[in-house]
């Protein structure tokens, strides 16, 4: 091949201006010494100059293998509007490497040395100088930062889009790049034809266009264009053999190197560079700002608005992008007070000398005898686990999975990872088997606990972590699993020896996934302060003490029994299935460990109610010992929780309202409940605040968005903010998420600086007694012709008729002329789903002041599987209008 010289691309691609290509002369370095290169690269600085615009910084963007600088379109053209709109402006170069894209063909071989030499000196030939953030993906990310490691007097910030640094000792490199570097395959699927562009090219979801595909092939349109695209996929260091590995090497220990601010840009569906490759570059970049796209694969850049991110993050960290040499200060720990700290075990280690019991375990025996556990027991084997697993290597920061169901086995080892600082991961598998692998994988556990189906799911679905099994196994299951140790050996490894220093109130303690029902479960990260503020907000409402015992039917809160130095029981049921849980159940838990408070879930409550004839005198005594009952995860009607009073007709009901996020926000009786029904408001009211917790609401505009300035004035209809000391500390791996969900809230409490706020996703209104009254979920809003309308209020009017179960208010047609649609559940059930008959269409009609345009009936409303009683009204939506289209009624 002879060399060719470098190009402009041909006008007409789509989203790429002309204007800001150019050609740089570039004199050679290594290999090309003494030789002038010609590189293309699309750079905004004489647009910025022309505008007259102070520029702060240079965006450094390169592009991998086989795309080209029309990877970074997007940023070039949007950074230019952000500039003419008042925005710091950052010139953008995006370079086209040498051999690739519209860059001069040298036919040099250029290992990752070359390339980073070459990039080196491209920018001397600019001039380009401080300060500087690198962009780069996939293995422009590599060169990139071989470039930022190599010029930190320039170096200000560093983002990257799927990439890697580093490849595991020992792991095969990903499959689509072994099969691409094959012998007798690499020339034929790179160089002599187009099939490794064309795999990358379906490498994005939903996938590029036609005309952007034809964009990215245009400058490979021959062998000889595409001689680098095979040279990139054979420069790959798959072992320590391979001549540019200790050139990775040298660039990974730099990165590690770094205190300049990060930004990660993640597609977890890359099946190249997984999320394997994003936790090694969190562990040497960690305090790095990261967002995982879910759902976006290898090409993020084109599944995602990742243009938009990389400006917020500027904007959001322009002075110290701005300043060479300074450093990103570590993520601060709200709670860093250790004189008033008072760890999340503090009420086990109280009790360590205690014979009574600290947990009941209900689920069934060979022995058919019921299990208990004394507090010396569970302390013991807390130490000997924490010591045992800190022996085993298990680390402060180091991500523990747990696959073990509630009761005495979970218990000890949640208390050990807590007690040596581990974070423990807690995705249950009311998330199902789709969610929970997109939970454990996106949390990218270093150790998985677990019993045999969950290691098994593990072993099956590619699960991240070492695995530890709850129970020994026989060799052959514990090799066809993975499993390298058991939980006895770490027991036996622990007798003894001495436990590390505990964590501080500031760091990560627990990561907890939501239920996934309005979109993909997100793991919330805990600190160690905000578990002990939740513990202490739990003891002090509801007076719990020693004596109190729980029962608790509800995941989330059956682990806080020993926190709150009380004995706990978990009832016989399914926690995966709330459903399952009998009111037989309920009073054996009460029964057996004497319990005055009892926690349930609203699907479960209802099971409860449902099974109430099969209670005995004997369940019945028990019962009317309990003396406070709470139902929470969701909203419960009056009416169950009359039911349930019954059930325990000296226990005062409460229905708290909370989230992951926020576990206990506000709480209301059920006298509060009646009282609050003779008001005129609509939705659930779900009372007052708890303790030092604030509630505020964001008011809806015309178009449905919450933009108002969040406020207690009463009757405001809009997004509920609120703040907690117990409230999470950020959104695991999902930055832009976390940013969204402080939108707004800078400064809203003079009187408390460091304040942190959270927006619920949830809808309502405060009313005059400062009562909160939820009406629904933001995306489930309806924006009429006549404005927002919250569907909590029209099911409530709809459920008021005899013959409905349950309502769900949905929307339908186009957004701003949405009109409602009611889709109820009868009594008795309808058996298949069709429009209401006439007479329960006229009554529902009737029942409520919103206009219906149709009744449809179905014989089950669809809820999310944790709870069994969050309606998925954004699908309700989709089923409707595909019914009332003319399409066949299937379920919903």
């Amino acid at each position: 091949m002879v060399s060719a010289g470098a190009t402009t691309p041909p006008p007409g691609l789509p989203g790429l201006e002309p204007g800001f290509s150019r050609i740089v002369a570039v004199p050679g370095v290594g290999v090309d010494s003494g030789a002038v290169r010609e590189w293309h690269c699309l750079d905004t600085g004489p647009e910025l100059a022309r505008l007259g615009v102070p520029v702060v910084g240079t965006i450094l963007a390169v592009h991998g293998n086989p795309t080209w600088s029309y990877l970074w379109r997007a940023l070039v053209t949007q950074s230019v509007r952000a500039a003419e709109r008042g925005d710091p402006a950052w010139r953008v170069v995006a370079v086209d490497q040498l051999d690739m894209g519209f860059s001069e063909r040298t036919d040099e071989d250029r290992p990752l040395a070359q390339r980073v030499a070459d990039l080196g000196a491209f920018t001397a030939a600019l001039g380009l100088d401080a300060p500087v953030v690198t962009l780069g993906h996939d293995w422009g990310g590599v060169v990139s930062a071989g470039w930022a490691v190599d010029h930190p007097e320039s170096l200000t910030g560093v983002m990257l889009l799927n990439t890697a640094v580093h490849h595991p000792e020992g792991v095969p490199i990903p499959a689509p790049l072994r099969l691409a570097g094959a012998r007798g395959v690499l020339a034929a699927s790179t160089v002599a034809t187009t099939a490794f562009l064309d795999t990358t090219l379906a490498l994005a979801t939903p996938g590029v266009d036609a005309a952007t595909r034809r964009a990215y092939r245009t400058p490979y349109g021959s062998a000889a264009r595409r001689r680098a695209i095979g040279g990139f996929v054979a420069d790959i260091p798959a072992d320590r053999r391979h001549p540019s590995h200790s050139e990775l090497e040298r660039i990974a220990a730099g990165v590690a190197e770094l205190e300049v601010p990060a930004l990660l840009l993640w597609g977890p569906e890359d099946p190249i560079f997984s999320d394997r490759y994003l936790d090694d570059l969190l562990d040497r970049l960690p305090h790095a700002d990261v967002h995982r796209f879910e759902g976006a694969s290898h090409l993020v850049a084109e599944d995602r608005p990742y243009a938009e991110a990389v400006l917020a993050w500027l904007r959001e960290h322009g002075d110290r992008l701005a300043a060479p040499g300074t450093t990103s200060p570590a993520r601060p720990g709200p709670d860093a007070d250790d004189s008033v700290f008072t760890p999340i075990w503090h009420g086990l280690e109280e009790r360590r000398a205690d014979d009574e019991t600290a947990i009941v375990d209900m689920s069934p025996t060979r022995t058919g005898a019921i299990r208990r556990v004394s507090w010396r027991q569970l302390d013991d084997r807390v130490r000997r686990l924490a010591a045992g697993l800190s022996r085993i290597g298990v680390r402060k920061g180091d991500r523990v999975s747990l696959l073990v169901p509630p009761g005495p086995t979970l218990s000890a080892v949640v208390y050990a990872c807590l007690r040596i600082g581990a974070v423990i991961v807690v995705a249950d598998a009311g998330l199902g088997i789709r969610g929970l692998t997109r939970a454990v994988r996106g949390s990218w556990p270093d150790f998985i606990i677990g019993e045999t189906l969950g290691l098994t799911a593990a072993r099956a679905l590619g699960w991240p972590g070492v695995r530890i099994s709850a129970a020994r196994l026989p060799k052959a299951a514990s090799v066809a699993l993975g499993v390298s140790c058991s939980l006895s050996d770490i027991l036996a490894t622990g007798t003894g020896q001495p436990l590390p220093e505990p964590p501080g109130p500031g760091d990560v303690a627990a990561i907890l996934f939501t239920s996934g029902s309005t979109g993909p479960a997100k793991g919330v990260a805990y600190t160690h302060g905000q578990l002990a503020a939740l513990r202490d907000v739990l003891a002090d409402h509801f007076g719990v003490t020693q004596e109190t015992g729980l029962v608790t039917g509800f995941a989330p809160f059956a682990l806080l029994g020993p926190a709150l130095g009380t004995r706990s029981v978990t009832p016989r049921m399914d926690v995966s299935s709330p459903r399952t849980l009998t009111a037989t159940a309920v009073a054996a838990a009460v029964r057996e460990s004497g319990a005055g408070i009892v926690f349930l879930s609203p699907a479960a409550v209802l099971n409860v109610v449902a099974t109430v004839d099969a209670l005995t005198a004997e369940d019945r005594a028990a019962l009317a010992g309990v003396h406070t009952f709470l139902s929470t995860g969701a909203p419960i009607s009056a009416r169950l929780l009359e039911s349930a009073a019954e059930i325990m007709p000296n226990a005062t009901p409460h229905t708290p309202y909370g989230m992951t996020e926020c576990l206990l926000v506000t709480d209301v009786t059920l006298d509060g409940v009646h009282d609050a029904a003779q008001a005129p408001d609509a939705g659930v009211c779900v009372g007052m605040p708890i303790g030092a917790n604030r509630v505020l609401v964001s008011a809806l505009d015309a178009d449905g968005r919450a933009t108002g300035t969040p406020t207690a004035e009463p009757g405001v209809l809009g997004e509920i903010v609120v703040s907690a000391p117990h409230l999470k500390d950020h959104y695991d791996r999902l930055w832009l998420t976390d940013r969204e969900s402080a939108r707004g809230t800078e400064g809203l409490d003079p009187f408390e600086p460091g304040a942190r706020w959270h927006r619920t996703g949830d809808v309502g209104h405060l009313d005059e007694h400062g009562r909160l009254w939820v009406e629904g979920r933001m995306p489930h809003v309806l924006v009429t012709a006549d404005g927002p309308l919250a569907p909590v209020g029209p099911e409530q009017e709809v459920e008021r008729v005899e013959a409905v179960r349950r309502a769900a208010v949905v929307g339908v047609g186009p957004h701003g002329l949405r009109q409602a649609v009611a889709v109820v559940e009868t009594i008795p059930p309808t058996k298949r789903p069709a429009l209401a008959e006439p007479g329960l269409a006229a009554a529902v009609r009737e029942s409520t002041r919103t206009p219906l345009v149709a009744v449809l009936a179905v014989p089950h409303l669809p809820t999310d599987i944790r709870h069994n009683s969050k309606i998925d009204r954004s699908r309700l939506s989709r089923w409707a209008e595909g019914i009332l289209a003319g399409g066949r009624p299937t379920a919903p």
